[in-house]
């Protein structure tokens, strides 16, 4: 087994079975230890994929077998797993494949304080030491075994999101919720409901898919893919919901659907939440405000940025390169075109039901319907994301810049990002940290120029 077939930029992700083995998974976990040092305990969480609580048990033992302690916290989400590494201030490893399909599993890390891992940061060394392992066929003892303890931190977390964002006061609001049966059938009810023991607040969850099933029984956890989005949206319309959610797998991710069944763009949220936190922390005194935003989202999330009087920072696509970046510029908020969005106040990471939260929030202190708030937002035409996979990457890439080169300035922050000179369109073109696949992006003033632009690009991809 060749760990670098399933050790990606910023995670693990593998074909359970044939890739990803409780033996695999043991190595990893004990090279992690290794890597973060055994003085801190190690928490470790999961989804709900059938797969995942037995991976969690086998990185237990591998964590425990080099002298390191484990804390369980069992069936989570993704942020949850970042909530119990901040609050505790211990590295964490998350055991999902977030929105793939079943028959995947994998690994997120984090370093003490919620903090990323990426090939950059020790997610490398975790992969070569775990290989060293495996080749050998055994993990070395510590001279004493960790321990293992439980703690249950979704009570918590859930308090901690209604401090972050205060939802009492807002109009009553209908609110129809896919969970895709994944971890948001257990997180909206603890935080948007009472089942943490939380008080009831103005909202009417109408639940669709909460049952916890990584089959995924209904349709695939990915709300990127507009397939996945149709239930939701006539859900919606047929409820005369104000607003509909989305979450993936893991339920770090959120997309929205406005009343009309329309699909509220990630980059619209970006920019209602980039106000929100900028008008937050202003009124608390602040006055130098960054807040992040990848390339691809669009052009409009930095104008309402730096419209509100704060630094624009553009940063690569990837939420462990995005968490350090949020660190190093002390950004209140980022987002990013994939609906992760990253808070300082969550330790820098990525929490969709907080996006979820501030957007309820944004639309139950006035009478607009979200339909209007997101067409405030997007004033540009996107052509989403579009994945093509082609045998020849470089080749591609070259083509793109031999055609658009001359028409604008060249950008290789992530990929190659053209944006034409007097702003009427950008195109970008970058290989997928996760799957073999190039990922189109295009941008335009104009529905013509972008559907002209993004044509030509596939050609090209694609010849």
């Amino acid at each position: 087994m060749q760990l670098s077939d399933i050790v990606k930029a910023y995670d693990v992700r593998g074909l359970v079975e044939s890739q990803l083995t409780a033996d695999v998974v043991r190595a990893l976990a004990a090279a992690f230890a290794d890597v973060g040092g055994t003085e801190r305990p190690i928490v470790i969480g999961h989804d709900m994929r059938d797969s995942s609580p037995a991976f969690a048990r086998a990185a237990a033992e591998g964590i425990r077998r080099r002298g390191a302690d484990v804390i369980s916290i069992g069936l989570c989400s993704t942020d949850e797993s970042y909530f119990a590494s901040g609050t505790l201030d211990v590295p964490a490893i998350m055991f999902t494949a977030s929105h793939n399909p079943a028959a995947y599993n994998g690994m997120k890390l984090s370093r003490r304080g919620a903090q990323g891992v990426s090939l950059d940061t020790g997610l490398a060394e975790v992969r070569d030491g775990a290989q060293a392992f495996l080749d050998a066929g055994d993990i070395p003892a510590a001279p004493q075994e960790g321990s293992v303890s439980e703690r249950d931190v979704l009570a918590d977390y859930a308090a901690y999101l209604r401090e972050l964002v205060d939802l009492s006061g807002i109009r009553p609001l209908k609110v129809v919720v896919d969970a895709a049966n994944g971890m948001g059938g257990l997180t909206v009810p603890a935080v948007l409901s009472t089942e943490a023991g939380l008080g009831q607040l103005p909202l009417e969850i109408i639940p669709m898919y909460f049952e916890l099933d990584g089959t995924f029984p209904n349709h695939e956890a990915n709300p990127l893919e507009p397939k996945n989005l149709v239930d939701l949206q006539k859900a919606v319309v047929e409820h005369g919901a104000d607003i509909g959610l989305a979450f993936d797998g893991d339920a770090d991710r959120c997309f929205v659907i406005d009343e009309r069944g329309g699909a509220v763009s990630p980059s619209a949220v970006s920019a209602i939440v980039a106000l929100r936190e900028i008008e937050r922390v202003r009124a608390e005194g602040e006055a130098e405000i960054t807040v992040l935003h990848n390339l691809i989202t669009s052009r409009s999330v930095a104008e309402t940025i730096e419209g509100a009087g704060a630094k624009a920072v553009r940063t690569r696509v990837g939420h462990s390169l995005i968490k350090d970046r949020m660190r190093e510029t002390g950004a209140v908020f980022g987002g990013e075109h994939s609906a992760h969005y990253y808070f300082r106040d969550f330790w820098g990471a990525d929490n969709g039901m907080l996006a979820a939260m501030h957007v309820l929030a944004q639309l139950g202190m006035g009478e607009r319907p979200m339909s209007e708030l997101s067409a405030e937002c997007t004033p540009y035409f996107s052509s989403g994301e579009i994945n093509s996979r082609v045998d020849d990457i470089e080749s591609a890439k070259e083509r793109i810049i031999e055609r658009f080169g001359a028409e604008g300035e060249i950008d290789h922050l992530d990929g190659i990002f053209i944006a034409e000179r007097s702003g009427s369109w950008w195109v970008s073109v970058r290989p997928s940290n996760t799957e073999p696949l190039l990922r189109l992006n295009v941008e335009a003033e104009t529905q013509s120029e972008m559907e002209r632009v993004r044509d030509l690009a596939l050609e090209l991809i694609n010849r």
